[in-house]
């Protein structure tokens, strides 16, 4: 036996190698929760800019060594894209205890109001958002981006590369504009954050989920980075396939804050 092939695996797992990036995305999300609070209370806003730089950095270091493993230096085994899968599945879950938690303020504001809003929902003084404007609007454009996420992936399994890519692109420009029209929605929002139980509810709700919009658009449009680079094998894609579940989940949630907050809690 060769010495080169002494060193081989024996094995189809992945034994990680040495990584710095657990750790420095520890001090970077730890930084970015303080400065939020700083942020928040007024006091500044340098060290939340700073968190968000390195979380940000520590994303782009991390995936591009998760990238190499899986592309370039054959880790990503079968046997290690089921555990991949269990692990995004059980990611999932913990995002739907994250909802659930603001739902469940939500629906005991609304369903059991108290003196202080005068046993009333909506509270006195709020002028809830129309659900048939931009909200309803928001959910086409969202059931719409399920779609064309879903043709990108259909064609990556069918090897049709052009229309991957068109997919693609029109699942991020679709994200994109959803973040707009959100964003919209609150500079023209009567009311604030801390005005009440209903404001608070709701902008945890829906802010949650926007930001959940736009970590989803990023992760699409690195598949499409990808894609572009022909990264993507119908039988080796795990990247843009998690993606894509991320992405359904995130609609799926709309689908129910449009439902419970836009229009029965109005």
């Amino acid at each position: 036996m060769s010495e080169a092939q002494s060193h081989e695996p024996n094995h189809p797992y992945h034994m990680v190698d040495p990584s710095p990036w657990p750790a420095f995305g520890a001090l970077g999300a730890g930084t970015l929760a303080l400065g939020a609070v700083l942020f928040m209370h007024d006091v500044t806003t340098v060290v939340m800019i700073i968190g968000a730089l390195l979380v940000l950095l520590t994303m782009a270091l991390w995936w591009r060594d998760v990238i190499k493993e899986a592309t370039f230096q054959g880790h990503h085994t079968a046997v290690v894209q089921i555990g991949l899968r269990y692990g995004m599945i059980l990611f999932i879950a913990s995002e739907v205890m994250f909802f659930a938690a603001f739902f469940w303020a939500f629906f005991n504001a609304s369903l059991y109001p108290t003196e202080a809003i005068a046993f009333t929902w909506p509270p006195p003084g709020i002028d809830v958002f129309e659900p048939f404007g931009v909200p309803f609007l928001n959910t086409m454009i969202l059931l719409l981006s399920g779609c064309t996420v879903t043709w990108a992936h259909h064609s990556l399994l069918e090897g049709d590369q052009r229309n991957l890519v068109n997919g693609l692109i029109l699942t991020v420009a679709l994200g994109v504009l959803f973040t707009s029209l959100q964003a919209y929605e609150y500079v023209h929002a009567t009311f604030g954050f801390r005005e009440g139980i209903y404001p608070s509810t709701f902008y945890m709700a829906t802010g949650f989920h926007g930001f959940h919009v736009i970590i989803g658009t990023t992760f699409l449009t690195v598949c499409l980075v990808r894609a572009i680079k022909g990264h993507f094998k119908p039988d080796h894609h795990f990247g843009f396939e998690a993606a894509a579940w991320y992405w359904h989940f995130v609609d799926v949630v709309w689908l129910f804050l449009f439902s419970c907050v836009y229009l029965w809690g109005a």
